[in-house]
């Protein structure tokens, strides 16, 4: 009998055999992509997809077939061919999926689907229950057979060449790949078809006898269904994942940025000190787990004179600075180094060297670098480095102590004029441990009341009476006992201390005087210090105006004290704040007079009532000529500006007789009383005043200049 075929239904086999190559194509993609229990699922999903589409077109393809009798089916042969074409699908996707495939797995894997494929078409065309049975041509078998091979060979690699293809076009390679695929597939069952030879007058019993248009059509639309709504389920868990990815990535990168900058400086994208102190410590035991010649060593560089670029030019030039510096710090770095800014004009570097004059060559290339000039819009600006470094293992500390003895090696560089290098020297100092614990227990002295005031009288230099006190702080520390005002003051003033201290001062010596008025003494008045820091606080008047009032004394019994320096540092922003003081009704004195720079045409503009002559000038009075010289002048001055003059340091009674012949108001000195605490005072007050003798002869003053020196 000579078969035909349904044109509309081998295409539309053909149709469904392309369909079924891009769909296991995208169903490949999900089962590698996915793990667990979720690549399970897809696998069982994509077996069946697969393998009812392949089946479908199989089945579709018989349909297409006609001769002239009515063919019947055996629907348990029809049922196990689906069944072989599921399996063969699953080992299909199954390979496709794996992360590698060798040639040898290439060539087996290709031998086990193609004989799937091949197995699914014959056992459904042995369903067909006709009699005589079909009989085949075997070298168009061995075609069909061997077309199965290569297909399921050229199926297996495209799929899993495309299978991790990211780029926007892969569609379309994967079309062109679904279309070549579904030719082959469809190729092998033709020619299988082409092989069988149905014997004229032929018959069928049996079985189901099926309408081929109606059946095709129902199961290529059942096929199409399924494969679409796979095809789609795939497409949109892709767009989930990659959804998913995609927020996982950002998360990530965000992550990476926020521990970037909790690790970074924002300005130059330098390493902070945390992350400088990680790379340190791991340095450190670098070097100790490996005994070497290594070298460590860890540099404090500061850029000396920023500050007046800063405060001058403004931030955005001294930022521009401060990235530069970077980049050239950055340049100078080798492997296994790191630049790092500590804060401010500061950064920290850690080198590794095989000797300490490598160290020093490597620090004077920092020096060099930094001090090239810098240009900031157009503008030309010249700075220099200050370098202090410190070496491990010659210096056995720990990470933070490595930075905090490269900190003091640096600012004894610049104490010693800056644009240079310092070395800092284990075992001669164990001032920063010290210092910090000393700061720390200062802090809480006033709460604790190891601060006290001693109070130093203030005497008129002919009569002896005691005309006013100043306030001095002494400090009894619970283990270093008393602890000199020349250690603690400093100690105080380089930090915001300081301040709190000058207040506490203020309000205990307020607090005293009110009692001493209480008890008779009216009159009396009380000289408080004030430090820079203070003075340059913007609530100095109000903080002094409540204190006073807040005692219920009068601005007329406090005199503010403040040292040449303050004074003069800013003479106009003092002018202002002074003039505010004096309009208040506060008396002012100045301290330390003659040791600093005083300008005569601001000194006769500030509203000061005293001058306070340095005890350096007065300890050598009547021994230098030129101390006595200076000390003469001084009280001139000082009168002819209507100022009294109060000399510091007095020790001896011919001092007190010099500085009265000079024409000296008032003195303070051990020659009259050391400071005394609170209690003694009024004991001084009610004492009789011992006044100078009215006359000496020269013979008595030389004797007591010699008595003296």
């Amino acid at each position: 009998m000579t078969p035909s075929y349904s044109p509309w239904l081998v295409c539309l086999s053909i149709g469904v055999a392309v369909m079924v190559s891009f769909t296991s194509l995208r169903l490949a993609c999900r089962v590698a992509d996915s793990q667990g229990l979720a690549s399970r699922i897809w696998l069982i999903l994509g077996s069946i997809s697969m393998g009812v589409g392949i089946w479908s077109m199989h089945f579709i393809g018989m349909l297409a077939f006609s001769i002239p009798v009515t063919l019947r089916y055996d629907i348990d042969r029809t049922l196990l061919s689906l069944a072989v074409a599921i399996f063969t699908s699953g080992f299909a996707i199954t390979m496709a999926s794996r992360a590698s495939l060798g040639i040898r797995r290439h060539f087996l894997c290709s031998l086990v689907m193609g004989l799937g494929i091949v197995s699914m078409h014959y056992i459904g065309m042995s369903a067909i229950l006709i009699f005589p049975v079909i009989v085949y041509n075997w070298p168009i078998v061995a075609a069909s057979v061997l077309i199965a091979l290569l297909a399921s060979f050229a199926a297996l690699w495209l799929t899993f060449n495309l299978r991790r293809t990211t780029h926007r076009l892969v569609w379309m390679a994967r079309l062109g790949a679904a279309i070549i695929m579904g030719l082959a597939i469809a190729g092998m069952h033709y020619t299988g078809m082409a092989a069988a030879r149905f014997q004229i007058g032929a018959i069928c019993s049996g079985g189901v006898a099926l309408d081929n248009q109606w059946l095709a059509l129902v199961v290529s639309i059942a096929t199409f269904s399924l494969l679409i709504i796979t095809l789609v389920a795939g497409v949109f868990d892709s767009h989930m994942e990659m959804s998913a990815r995609s927020h996982a990535h950002r998360l990530e990168k965000a992550n990476s940025q926020l521990t970037f900058q909790a690790t970074h400086d924002p300005l130059t994208n330098l390493p902070n000190r945390s992350q400088f102190l990680g790379a340190l410590q791991s340095a450190i035991e670098g070097v100790d787990g490996q005994p070497s010649n290594t070298l460590l060593a860890v540099m404090l560089v500061d850029l000396d004179r920023f500050k007046i670029v800063n405060d001058s030019l403004g931030h955005s030039y001294g930022d521009a600075i401060l990235q530069e510096a970077s980049t050239r710090l950055r340049y100078l770095l080798r492997d296994g180094e790191m630049a790092a800014r500590l804060g401010g004009d500061e950064f920290l570097m850690l080198i590794k060297t095989q000797d300490a004059k490598s160290v020093f060559n490597r620090a004077n290339e920092v020096v060099l670098s930094l001090g090239k000039t810098y240009n900031v819009e157009s503008i030309e600006l010249h700075l220099a480095a200050s370098v202090g470094i410190t070496t491990y293992p010659f210096d056995r500390s720990t990470a933070d102590v490595l930075i905090s003895h490269a900190d003091e090696a640096m600012y004894d560089a610049k104490h010693n004029g800056g644009n240079g290098i310092r070395f800092f020297v284990p075992g001669t100092t164990v001032f920063t441990v010290e210092r910090l614990q000393l700061e720390n227990d200062l802090r809480i002295a006033p709460q604790l009341g190891q601060l006290e005031l001693h109070y130093q009288p203030q005497v008129d230099i002919r009569s002896g009476r005691i005309v006013g006190l100043e306030a001095l702080a002494r400090w009894q520390h619970p283990v270093h006992g008393r602890v000199p005002p020349d250690e603690f003051i400093p100690l105080a003033e380089a930090s915001d201390l300081i301040v709190h201290i000058g207040r506490w001062i203020l309000d205990a010596a307020c607090k005293q005087l009110r009692l001493w008025h209480l008890e008779g003494f009216s009159d009396l008045s009380v000289a408080v210090n004030l430090s820079a820091r203070q003075f340059r606080q913007p609530d100095l008047l109000a903080m002094i105006e409540k204190t006073v009032s807040g005692h219920g004394l009068q601005p007329r019994h406090i005199v503010i004290e403040l040292t040449e320096s303050v004074v003069m540092s800013d003479a106009h922003r003092s002018f202002d704040t002074l003039e505010k003081l004096h309009q208040l009704g506060f008396k002012v004195a100045v301290d330390d007079f003659g040791t600093g720079y005083s300008s005569m045409s601001y000194l006769k503009r500030l509203p000061v009532n005293k001058l306070k002559v340095d005890r350096s000038f007065v300890s050598d009075l009547g021994a230098s000529t030129k101390s006595d010289s200076i000390v003469k002048a001084i009280i001139s001055l000082a009168h002819g500006l209507g100022m009294t003059v109060v000399a510091e340091g007095v020790e001896t009674m011919a001092q007190r007789y010099l500085l009265d012949e000079f024409g000296c108001d008032q003195f303070q000195g051990y020659v009259f009383s050391r400071p005394r605490i609170a209690a003694d005072i009024p004991d001084l007050l009610k004492a009789k005043p011992l006044p100078l003798e009215p006359f000496l002869e020269d013979s008595q003053v030389d004797e007591l200049m010699r008595a003296t020196f």
